[in-house]
C-alpha cells in the first residue's frame, strides 16, 4: 500500500475538485493508487463536482442569522434558480449564514469552517454540487455587531426562513429594552431593503468614501460652471447638490420610508426618547443576490441553429 501523504490527497483534490475528506477516504479505499482513486470518486459521482466549477453561479439566496448583538449575512450562489428551492440547498445556505457570525466576513474562513456533519464548508458544497448536478459556491458575508443593542434583520420575498433574494441587517447600540430595539430594526432593515430614495452607502456623512464624494462634488461644479455663474454662487449651487447627495446616499438623511416627514436621524431621536436611552445605527448591510456578478445570456435560437449547421 502506498504512503497517503497530505501532498497525495492534495493533488487528488486538485485534479477533482472534490473536498479533502472525500479524497482521502479515496485513498484510503484504493491502498493508495492516485488514479484507482480518482475513478473511485467518479463512481461514486463526487468528481462531477470539478467539471461544474467553471460555469457561472448568480443565482442562489441571500441568508441572514441574528445571535444577539451580532448578525450575519451571506450570499451563496448556484446556477439556477430551482436549486433555491431545494430544501438541501436551504439546509446548507441556512447553516452557512449561522456560521458566519463566528467567521465573520472572511469567507476562506467560512469555507473552511467546520459543519455539524463534521465536513467543511467548502466540502459540503463539494457534495450538494455532485449531488444536485449544479456548480454552488459561497460568494461573499459580511457580519454586524452593536454592544451593548441589538442586531435586526430582513429577508425581502423570503423563499423560506431567513433567506430570499434581499437580505439586511441594522445594528442598533443602545441600553433600552431589546424588544423595542429589535422591532425598529426591523422597520430599518426594511426601508433599507427598500432602497428608498437611493441604496445607502454609509451610516453618516463621515463614512461615505472621499473618493465618491469628491467625485460627485467635481462633477456637480462642473455642471454649475456651465451655467456662466460667478464662482461664489457656482460654490453655492455645489453645496445644495452635495446636501441633496448626502439625502440620497447617507442612511440618516434618509426620509423614512414608513414615515416620510421625517429622516432616519430624527426616527432615532424619538426613539432616544421613547426608551429613555440614547440609540444609534452601529452599522448596517444590504445584501442582494447576484449583484456584480455577470450572466452569461443564453441566446437559444443561435445555439439550435449552430448545432443544425445552420448559422
Amino acid at each position: 500500500m502506498a504512503a497517503i501523504t497530505a501532498a497525495l490527497v492534495k493533488e487528488l483534490r486538485e485534479k477533482t475538485g472534490v473536498g479533502m475528506m472525500d479524497c482521502k477516504k479515496a485513498l484510503n479505499e484504493t491502498d493508495g493508487d492516485f488514479e484507482a482513486a480518482v475513478d473511485w470518486l467518479r463512481k461514486k459521482g463526487l468528481s462531477k463536482a470539478a467539471k461544474k466549477a467553471d460555469r457561472v453561479a448568480a443565482e442562489g439566496l441571500v441568508a441572514v442569522a441574528t445571535e444577539g448583538g451580532k448578525g450575519a449575512v451571506v450570499e451563496v450562489n448556484s446556477e439556477t434558480d430551482f436549486v433555491a428551492r431545494n430544501e438541501k440547498f436551504q439546509s446548507a445556505v441556512t447553516e452557512i449564514a449561522g456560521l458566519a457570525i463566528g467567521t465573520g466576513a472572511d469567507v476562506e474562513a467560512l469555507k473552511a469552517a467546520k459543519t455539524a456533519s463534521g465536513e467543511s464548508v467548502d466540502e459540503k458544497l463539494t457534495n450538494l454540487i455532485a449531488t444536485i448536478g449544479e456548480n454552488m459556491s459561497v460568494r461573499r458575508a459580511a457580519v454586524v455587531t452593536a454592544e451593548p443593542g441589538v442586531v435586526a434583520s430582513y429577508v425581502h420575498n423570503p423563499a423560506a426562513d431567513n433567506m430570499g433574494a434581499i437580505g439586511v441587517l441594522v445594528g442598533l447600540k443602545s441600553d433600552g429594552d431589546s424588544a423595542k430595539l429589535a422591532d425598529l430594526g426591523r422597520k430599518l432593515a426594511m426601508h433599507v431593503a427598500a432602497g428608498s430614495p437611493a441604496v445607502a452607502v454609509a451610516v453618516d456623512v463621515d463614512g461615505v468614501d472621499s473618493a465618491i464624494a469628491d467625485k460627485e462634488r467635481e462633477v456637480f461644479a462642473d455642471q454649475a460652471r456651465q451655467s456662466g455663474k460667478p464662482e461664489n454662487i457656482v460654490e453655492k449651487m455645489v453645496e445644495g447638490r452635495m446636501r441633496k447627495f448626502y439625502e440620497e446616499v447617507v442612511l440618516l438623511k434618509q426620509a423614512f420610508v414608513m414615515d416620510p416627514d421625517k429622516t432616519i436621524e430624527q426616527v432615532l431621536a424619538d426613539a432616544s426618547k421613547d426608551l429613555g436611552s440614547p440609540v444609534e445605527i452601529a452599522g448596517f448591510v444590504r445584501m442582494a443576490l447576484g449583484e456584480g456578478v455577470e450572466k452569461k445570456e443564453e441566446d437559444f435560437a443561435a445555439e439550435v441553429a449552430a448545432a443544425t449547421g445552420q448559422a
